[in-house]
């Protein structure tokens, strides 16, 4: 993941959230919370996590996909931010 070092601490960040609110959910299950409460930790967990794959992947598809200096108006460069978008939008 060499072309993620630009965005390493973003990612480490992201990472760290992740781990806090399964922490969260290790807590609210040890504590006996209520379903609906520990569903929601779990959700925002999923959440994270999902947002977690949608930036690795976009990093993936413009610097592995795509020549990341091909010019923007490049079919394979408009197909990969479609793409982009499209991952966005389904796991965030």
């Amino acid at each position: 993941m060499s072309h993620t070092k630009t965005e390493k601490q973003k990612l480490l960040t992201r990472i760290r959230r992740v781990r806090g609110q399964l922490e969260a959910v290790e807590r609210a299950v040890e504590m006996e919370a209520e379903c609906a409460a520990v569903l929601q930790q779990i959700t925002a967990c999923r959440g994270a996590l999902e947002g977690l794959v949608a930036e690795v992947v976009e990093h993936h598809i413009r610097n592995h996909v795509v020549d990341p200096s091909a010019a923007r108006n490049d079919p394979r460069s408009q197909a990969a931010e479609q793409l982009v978008e499209i991952v966005h939008s389904y796991l965030t």
